[in-house]
């Protein structure tokens, strides 16, 4: 891409972790990038329910890094207090027994929330929060965006990055790139219905978070078990599987069901006051991952945590990757 086509400012969809990433390298390497994000705030799914009496993490509950370039970062969310270390005692509820876990990885949480990190990223970007991209096209090189909340964006792009989960980014972009549409299409991607529950009449159980197999719950965790956290909250996970099943139960059924579980868990859920989120889509990625996807053709590109094995450590690692791709194309 050069002469005309020449990149001069890129839109980012998406300010979750894996957009963030990609606007934060592209900057880093002289390219402005503009993020629009249909949310009220950064993160995605790195994010914490607040009401004005308790928080909880209902999103991703905490993250490992293993390439050398994400230790790195971790390393300085630390440093600017984004992120610490989170040494849980950890069970696992199998066939109606429960074990200690014996994993010995290093697992990470945002400090004081979930969503800190991506807080941390989003500093000195160019961020247009509530707005949901409905429409792109292409024309004469250049990328014009459409917006729910404001019509026209004014700005043309050059380049344009889908920071999406792929079943939002298959809508977009069906009638405009044939791999790309493919791609998005073949990504699975399920359902995840959490409970944040108050149990009040619940003693201390002696662990601070469990995996659950073979049950309607996946994950539980006691909110106050990480670093900076203080309410009294049980964050309850459903699994995958059940929640893509049953995405599109009422809230009520979906906390029925899920409190059920609990109690056979040996959970006391009398008088539990119980706050329902359904995260549409949750989890899943590839089955063959490519990290992220370049078209410089038509100045479009795939990043997300979809891409590239799931986890926030894949989604930071592939907006990262984009971004240096593209600034290999922009030369």
């Amino acid at each position: 891409m050069n002469g005309s086509q020449a990149i001069k400012r890129v839109a980012i969809i998406g300010a979750g972790i894996a957009g963030l990433s990609c606007a934060r390298e592209l900057q880093s390497h002289g390219l402005p990038a503009d993020i629009y994000e249909k949310s009220r705030g950064p993160s995605g799914r790195m994010s914490t329910r607040r009401t004005p009496d308790w928080s909880a993490d209902h999103g991703a509950q905490y993250f490992t890094a293993r390439d050398p370039r994400f230790i790195q970062e971790v390393q300085n969310w630390i440093k600017t207090g984004s992120a610490a270390i989170w040494k849980p005692k950890l069970k696992v509820y199998e066939a109606g027994v429960w074990r200690d876990s014996n994993s010995e990885e290093i697992r990470y949480v945002g400090t004081p929330n979930m969503n800190s990190p991506g807080k941390h990223l989003a500093e000195e970007l160019s961020i247009q929060y509530e707005a949901t991209i409905s429409q792109m096209q292409r024309k004469s090189g250049k990328w014009h965006l459409q917006c729910n909340e404001i019509g026209d964006i004014p700005t043309l792009y050059e380049f344009l990055v889908l920071a999406i989960p792929a079943p939002q980014a298959s809508i977009l972009i069906k009638d405009l790139d044939d791999k790309a549409s493919r791609i998005t299409t073949t990504a699975e991607m399920k359902a995840c219905w959490t409970m944040m529950a108050h149990l009040p009449h619940q003693l201390t159980r002696d662990f601070d978070a469990a995996f659950i197999n073979q049950e309607i719950i996946s994950w539980i965790c006691q909110n106050r078990s990480k670093p900076m956290r203080q309410s009294n909250l049980w964050t309850i996970h459903g699994n995958p599987n059940w929640s893509q099943e049953n995405v599109e139960i009422s809230k009520e059924d979906a906390q029925d069901q899920m409190l059920k579980c609990l109690t056979s868990l040996g959970f006391n859920c009398k008088d539990a006051e119980i706050s329902m989120h359904r995260w549409r889509y949750a989890s899943g990625s590839l089955q063959n991952p490519m990290n992220f996807l370049l078209q410089p053709d038509i100045g479009l590109g795939l990043c997300g945590d979809w891409l590239n094995g799931g986890r926030v450590e894949g989604a930071w690692l592939s907006g990262l990757e984009l971004a240096v791709a593209l600034k290999r194309v922009a030369d």
